[in-house]
């Protein structure tokens, strides 16, 4: 298996770290398609289509209320152009300082060193968590 879809992966996280949301749209393709575990909070959960779609409808309202950070530990290629990234969220919600602690999993698909898909699935309970004021 060639290296390149490894590479834009981890070029993938490399932005994300960053917040950068240049790098980030030239990461996806036009045509990207991304699924966000449902019960994520402030109904993020769902399918986006469209790179701008989901930067500017999920990820940009996940910075504006978290600050945090996507650390992958495993990349597991399971095909061409398929990545399974296995990860934790680590931050902090804005509005409570509470922290967030999440495990991920990204399941990738990567065409022509960019990324058509991302598929999330995570502990929503743990984001909702950091957003609940009431620390309960």
């Amino acid at each position: 298996m060639s290296d390149e879809p490894l590479e834009t992966a981890r070029r993938l996280y490399e932005a994300f770290a960053a917040k950068d949301a240049r790098a980030l749209l030239a990461l996806l393709a036009p045509q990207f398609h991304g699924v966000v575990s449902e019960g994520m909070p402030d109904g993020l959960g769902g399918s986006y289509d469209g790179a701008g779609t989901m930067l500017n409808d999920c990820w940009a309202p996940v910075f504006a209320s978290f600050d945090v950070r996507a650390l992958p530990d495993e990349y597991l290629p399971v095909g061409p152009g398929r990545i399974v990234v296995v990860g934790r969220y680590v931050g902090t919600a804005l509005r409570t300082g509470r922290p967030l602690h999440a495990a991920f999993t990204h399941i990738l698909r990567i065409a022509d060193a960019r990324v058509t898909e991302l598929v999330q699935i995570t502990d929503t309970g743990r984001w909702r968590d950091a957003l609940d004021r009431s620390g309960s």
